[in-house]
């Protein structure tokens, strides 16, 4: 019986080795950026794998935030005119849900589970805190003048930035309460913190540049300055000379817009040095990644189209058309059917 066992064990590995088991092949899916047109109804939608559009879904108008979680299977879009968050389902790009907001909204951000979503409500001081399983607001904790929620890849933790304190601020998801406050030098615009909860990078209003603080201690480290240039004029982003700004997926780099100049500087973190700039359309507003880090989009909200940029060889590959004042975007793995 031993040595039946043994063969019946040995023919399922052989089996296996010419894909002849029933275990079903991994779904494989495609890359898509999704771009918000803030000053139309409509996020855009591009096939980073073609590096072609492949349409525009409507959601409402003046569409503003987007985030999603780690499987890719929704999109939350936040519509600024009807104060709601909106469910997409990004296999039959459709709206399932639509959940009321105690506001008017601004980026969110998803837990990579999709558990709780984060949006900030610029007109009522005030983030709320969705649980995407209730369909349902469970909290909104006070914040004055909220802009920007952040994901730092924890399904218990998310991020919010306080314009009118200038702070950054920590939301515990299991208590659903602030257990950290990072102050910053200045008005706080965009902002990336990194994995382990150590250090933030932030645009400030008004400056050309970001700043890097340690988290633990609450303290600056430095500013980086970007190259001298004329002051932004771009009437979607007032008092902003830098917004965009995103972690490569190894974080081994930031990359940062200038609106003053239309380009796209990459600050190598461990040399400390800034990259020279990478020419955009007008007003590069956002910045994504595609998860396998090849390639970075950038949204231009003065020309209306979108930069696709090789991330190794950083030369722009395809500049792409989309709706009116595209603003936020993220780029993800769509699953297969």
């Amino acid at each position: 019986m031993h040595a039946r066992t043994r063969w019946l064990a040995m023919a399922i590995l052989v089996l296996s080795a010419f894909g002849l088991s029933k275990v079903a092949p991994a779904k494989k899916g495609t890359v898509t950026a999704y771009i918000t047109n803030s000053l139309g109804d409509t996020v855009t939608m591009i096939d980073l794998g073609t590096l072609k559009t492949t349409g525009e879904i409507k959601v409402g108008k003046r569409v503003h935030g987007v985030c999603a979680p780690a499987d890719g299977q929704k999109l939350f879009v936040t519509i600024e005119s009807e104060k709601t968050l909106k469910v997409l389902n990004t296999a039959t790009n459709e709206v399932t849900a639509t959940i009321a907001l105690t506001g008017r909204p601004n980026q969110c951000a998803s837990t990579p589970d999709g558990h709780y979503v984060i949006v900030p409500i610029r007109d009522v001081g005030g983030v709320d805190i969705i649980d995407t399983q209730l369909a349902k607001i469970v909290k909104v904790l006070p914040v004055k003048e909220p802009h920007n929620g952040y994901s730092a890849g924890r399904n218990d933790v998310l991020w919010v930035s306080s314009m009118g304190e200038h702070m950054i601020k920590r939301i515990d998801l299991k208590t659903l309460e602030y257990t950290d406050e990072i102050p910053v030098g200045g008005v706080p615009r965009p902002f990336a913190v990194t994995k382990n909860e150590k250090t933030l990078y932030v645009a400030l209003s008004d400056y050309h540049g970001f700043e890097i603080v340690n988290i633990p201690d609450k303290k600056e480290i430095a500013r980086v300055d970007l190259p001298t240039a004329p002051p932004a004029d771009c009437i979607l982003e007032p008092h902003t000379e830098t917004h965009g700004i995103t972690l490569s997926p190894d974080e081994r780099e930031l990359w940062v817009t200038s609106l003053s100049d239309n380009r796209l500087y990459v600050y190598d973190i461990a040399a400390k040095t800034i990259s020279k700039g990478i020419a955009t359309g007008g007003c590069p507003n956002w910045i994504g990644f595609s998860p396998d880090g090849e390639y970075v989009t950038v949204s231009n909200c003065s020309s209306n189209d979108a930069t696709i940029i090789d991330a190794k060889s950083r030369e722009v590959v395809a500049t792409i058309k989309t709706g009116e004042g595209p603003k936020r975007l993220l780029a993800m793995v769509v699953p297969g059917s």
